[in-house]
């Protein structure tokens, strides 16, 4: 089967929501779950790429040593402070019932950059996954690893849901060596389309996405200087900021890659190939959405 390439062209058969005046629920709320002790930077990284996509709300849960700090640095997030383990990451046992309360009524859902214990994140994913049926998901990082375990329970809502792993990750998830994924990255996506039933955001110098139908789209690559820490998470809050919109998942997942990987081209042009910051990522997005019509 081939595949199709990933280009502004190509996106307008998937139109965005066009914005009206009004009220910001009108461009949907989305929520991020993530960040630790060690790493509390991912979840921010995620929620300004949330609103930078055109979210008309975000909250941001993180543990609670670091959620005032979150407050301060993304003044227009609501930041929800998590029960924290003994090692800095969120305790998923005594989160998850606030977790649920509090995330009742988004739109979309990101669960995973930042967090830092595989099973146990995986775990409180899924309950929540099983817990709010009206929203949509995206997970990244730490959220992914473990899912195969939990397969059978994913695929019943596999059709809300995406996932971004990247070689690493992907290996964990399949159960195969990362020189595996990395020797054939369009297999190891299908196989983890089929095995979970959602849309597969894999991540490398390209980026294949597929669908559980089969499709399959390439993305060529926004240049050596996106591979720096942070802007996976950037991807990610790009996708649930989307999703927030009211895209479904494949539409969301196709923009969030261009858009991610033509804000790369743009500062690689402006500050040179490498060098440049994940968080300076989100900030090219607003004027790449006016120019594609979104």
């Amino acid at each position: 089967m081939t595949h199709d390439s990933l280009t502004a062209d190509s996106l307008k058969a998937f139109p965005l929501p066009v914005p009206h005046e009004g009220s910001k629920d009108e461009r949907g709320s989305a929520f991020v779950l993530g960040g630790s002790k060690s790493v509390p930077g991912a979840a921010l990284l995620a929620g300004i790429a949330a609103l930078r996509a055109g979210a008309g709300k975000l909250k941001i849960a993180t543990v609670e040593s670091r959620a005032a700090g979150m407050g301060l640095a993304v003044p227009e997030a609501m930041v929800i402070d998590l029960p924290e383990t003994p090692e800095g990451g969120v305790d998923g046992a005594r989160a998850s019932e606030c977790l649920q309360k509090m995330a009742k009524g988004c739109d979309a859902l990101l669960i995973g950059p930042g967090l830092t214990e595989d099973g146990p994140t995986t775990k409180l994913a899924v309950e929540l996954l099983e817990a709010l049926p009206d929203a949509s998901f995206i997970l990244d990082a730490a959220a992914v690893s473990g899912l195969a375990a939990h397969a059978a329970g994913v695929r019943r809502h596999g059709e809300r849901l995406v996932i971004t792993p990247h070689a690493g990750e992907m290996a964990q998830l399949l159960d195969r060596s990362r020189d595996a994924v990395e020797a054939d990255p369009l297999d190891a996506a299908l196989k983890a389309a089929d095995l979970l039933h959602a849309v597969v955001v894999m991540k490398g110098a390209k980026t294949w996405i597929v669908d559980p139908q089969g499709a399959r789209w390439l993305y060529e690559g926004g240049g050596v200087g996106l591979a720096t820490s942070g802007s996976g998470d950037v991807l990610a809050g790009i996708v649930v900021g989307l999703l927030a919109r009211g895209l479904a998942p494949l539409p969301a997942a196709l923009w969030a890659v261009f858009l991610h990987g033509e804000a790369g081209k743009r500062l690689a042009a402006s500050l040179g190939p490498v060098g440049f910051l994940a968080r300076e990522l989100s900030g090219e997005v607003p004027g790449l959405l006016r120019e594609t019509g979104g």
